[in-house]
């Protein structure tokens, strides 16, 4: 049960960025979300963004579906654990965000960064992941192949780290929800007929130097962009309500030949060029049952 207090009317929204973020593509997704569903599961979580919106279109009775019964999955260990502590521990988390911006640096970022979170608990942690995210290079979670954050410090002269009362909201919403760190296929156990999942892998690479799949120690590659596709084919002959996105190319494409295939245009603002954070197509991979 979260320990939070009871949020001011302040409407929960991600609190920490990712790259592939679907806040700015909400308009144009909210139009595709179905009508009715049994409950929501959201495979590759990052920044809960498409979560946040439909619990707030939930909240201002925009949508009629059940709310009741979420799942929100990740393969980051580090992100499964901000979740869970902004939804257990909200208050601790924001002490220890208070206390990384008052000593905030560049001193102070790498002496941070250089620590290892295996060594601290749940919530340092999670404080942690969300001040290096507020104050690293372009908000770019990145790894190396041993697991260690690596992003240097960005040039902000006086980062928004931390808002108490968005922090509170978005553990009220996230109350009740369940929150693992488990392989996207997992979901394949859980899901019932009925039940609208949204798919947002880290997209397939438009070229071979352009790709935002190392969230982790382990790549997501072409051999998991099959599998992703094989498991949308299997949840659809369960019953399921599924939306996925990705990037337009012909590979992807072809992966869901059968199904509603939309284009969409969404911003590249994770990205080391300033001149390729532009328009660029999406595609939105719709099951039959929406």
């Amino acid at each position: 049960m979260s320990t939070a207090q009871k949020p001011k009317i302040v409407e929960p929204k991600p609190f920490i960025k990712w790259a592939g973020g679907k806040t700015q593509l909400l308009p144009q997704l909210e139009p595709l979300f179905p009508e009715r569903f049994d409950g929501f599961r959201e495979p590759f979580v990052g920044s809960a963004a498409v979560f946040f919106h439909l619990y707030n279109m939930k909240q201002r009775g925009e949508l009629k579906a059940s709310m009741k019964r979420v799942s929100l999955t990740d393969s980051n260990e580090e992100l499964i654990n901000c979740y869970r502590a902004v939804r257990d521990g909200v208050e601790s988390v924001i002490a220890w965000l208070a206390e990384h911006k008052q000593n905030h640096s560049p001193k102070y970022y790498y002496a941070v960064r250089a620590q290892n979170p295996r060594n601290m608990g749940d919530v340092e942690r999670a404080a942690r992941l969300i001040y290096l995210n507020k104050t690293c290079y372009n908000g770019l979670y990145r790894v190396n192949s041993k697991g260690q954050f690596n992003v240097p410090m960005g040039r902000y002269k006086n980062p928004g780290i931390f808002d108490a009362d968005e922090l509170r909201a978005a553990s009220h919403a996230l109350d009740g929800v369940t929150i693992e760190a488990v392989d996207f296929r997992d979901v394949l156990k859980h899901a019932r007929k009925g039940d609208f999942i949204y798919f947002d892998p880290p997209y397939y690479p438009l070229s071979k130097t352009a790709s935002f799949a190392q969230f982790t120690e382990e790549s997501f590659g072409k051999f998991e962009h099959e599998s992703l596709a094989l498991l949308f084919k299997a949840l659809d002959e369960k019953g399921c309500k599924l939306m996925l996105t990705n990037s337009w190319t012909e590979f992807t494409y072809g992966l869901y030949r059968g199904f509603r295939r939309i284009e969409v245009k969404g911003s590249r603002r994770i990205n080391s060029a300033a001149g390729k954070r532009g328009k660029i197509s999406d595609m939105v991979v719709l099951s039959k049952h929406i």
